[in-house]
């Protein structure tokens, strides 16, 4: 998966992590032209578990999580919701990464 394009427009670069209810990476938003600007974190809905009743409390979990990240808009500790995506079964949203402090 890692090299990936999604969207025509994300190219997977890391895995963040691995959970329950899926993945996360790190992403080139290859429609950007700031390098800084460009890195997103990809979360990919992908259950370990094919149990009805575990994928639609991950199904509404996930959604709220979209839900609340689109309420919240612009703050300068949470990171920018830019995009939403349903493939088949797997539902993906993108943020932007944001920067550590040093």
């Amino acid at each position: 998966m890692l090299g990936s394009l999604l969207g025509g427009r994300y190219k997977l670069t890391a895995v963040l992590g691995v959970g329950g209810f899926g993945q996360t990476f790190l992403a080139e938003d290859t429609q950007r032209s700031d390098d800084e600007d460009r890195r997103c974190v990809i979360k990919q809905f992908k259950p370990t578990s094919q149990d009805s009743k575990f994928l639609d409390v991950a199904r509404r979990l996930f959604d709220t999580e979209v839900k609340t990240l689109e309420k919240l808009g612009q703050h300068p500790q949470i990171p920018d919701f830019l995009d939403f995506l349903k493939r088949r079964m797997n539902f993906i949203w993108y943020k932007s990464s944001l920067r550590g402090s040093r």
